[in-house]
């Protein structure tokens, strides 16, 4: 039995992308191993509040020091304390949010970067988040053991900018987790429409937290010129607070938005479903994204996507979305318009994108995950 611990931190932290695939990967996990011993690391934790644990095989091993103060002692004061020194004894220990803490010498370690947005988009980031991720990523790619990429496009801005060897890294996809499904009961779909503001509207939907590299203002403009050519649209972000929101706000205010744009902040996973079900398209014009799960998401409710032609985005949707270059408002336009004029197309990327989430599940990562673990353990 090996002793076997993952990051759980950033499945309680955080509501979007990473948090959710800390969360789905690690139930998935459970449903498929029960022989090995898993320890679920949380940092800035009461262990008396933390939720049921997914197995019996699983342990939670929790510090009240947050992962600011972690940060501080581990790449600030480079204080030599290993994560054993919370977790026991480990095997291996998967550290899931781009940052590797000090381990012991015989201590396997894997590290997922999900992606290199700070340095491929760093005009779009948080000053002080790319301070520190340019301060922390470099070493800890190049102490850890193996590392996984949520994308080949990831995996090749890891070799690029990092020189990182290709062989030390596996990309490991995300999936789509089975509530993500059409739901076609209309009180359902109403009850969604009125708890987020969204009663009597055709809405477009974007979904991720907002900060600029999301390029929500673009699509706001792309928005309002279709409703200038006599499209009765609205736009819903569903996404937390993020970072240098200014130019967004300052885009709805120039514009006029505020009638037809619609914040609706972070939205509870349950709601996800029913909310892209009710939309008549995802955007997801980012200008770079590790994965981009909604795309997937959208894809297993029903909903046609267009998609940025940037990134790992192309190697997500495949031929089921409508690609357009997220630098071009008109481009943007055009995929609206396309989709609202021709229903052949839309049912047509419909059953496309059926089709390709069906090829992503929680379960598949999993599975590839525990043969990374085996191989690293058997190294």
């Amino acid at each position: 039995m090996q002793r076997i611990t993952l990051d759980y931190t950033p499945a309680i932290e955080q509501r979007g992308g990473i948090g959710r695939y800390v969360r789905e990967l690690t139930a998935a996990l459970a449903s498929l191993d029960s022989e090995d011993n898993y320890r679920l690391f949380v940092a800035g934790a009461n262990p008396d509040s933390l939720p049921s644990l997914p197995a019996a095989n699983f342990r939670w091993r929790a510090t009240r020091l947050s992962s600011r103060w972690l940060a501080r002692l581990w790449h600030r004061a480079r204080l030599p304390l290993p994560v054993e020194a919370f977790t026991g004894s480990i095997d291996l220990f998967h550290a899931t949010d781009f940052v590797l803490p000090p381990t012991l010498p015989n201590t396997r370690t894997l590290l997922t970067v999900h992606d290199l947005s700070f340095l491929r988009v760093p005009e779009a980031a948080s000053p002080p988040l790319k301070a520190y991720l340019d301060a922390v990523v470099p070493p800890s790619v190049a102490r850890a053991g193996h590392i996984l990429a949520d994308s080949q496009a990831t995996k090749d801005d890891l070799i690029a900018l990092y020189g990182c060897p290709a062989e030390k890294i596996t990309v490991l996809y995300c999936g789509v987790d089975a509530h993500f499904r059409p739901i076609r009961d209309p009180a359902l779909l109403r009850a969604c429409r009125r708890d987020y503001g969204l009663d009597g509207v055709d809405y477009l939907l974007s979904v991720g937290t907002v900060q600029p590299r999301k390029n929500y203002s673009r699509v706001i403009q792309a928005v309002a010129a279709v409703r200038q050519q006599g499209y009765d649209l609205h736009y819903a972000i569903a996404g937390g607070k993020g970072w240098l929101e200014d130019e967004m706000h300052q885009t709805i205010a120039r514009l006029g938005a505020h009638s037809f744009v619609h914040l609706l902040g972070l939205v509870d996973d349950a709601d996800l479903p029913a909310l892209y079900s009710g939309a008549r398209t995802l955007i997801m014009a980012s200008l770079y994204e590790g994965f981009g799960l909604p795309v997937l998401e959208a894809f297993a409710c029903g909903c046609p996507v267009i998609s940025s032609d940037r990134s790992s985005l192309p190697e997500v949707a495949g031929e089921a979305a409508l690609l357009t270059d997220p630098a071009s408002t008109t481009d943007l336009v055009d995929a609206i318009i396309a989709l609202e004029e021709q229903p052949a197309l839309r049912e047509r990327l419909v059953q496309a994108g059926y089709a390709r989430a069906a090829g992503f599940t929680w379960q598949r990562s999993a599975q590839q995950l525990r043969s990374i673990y085996a191989a690293l353990l058997a190294g």
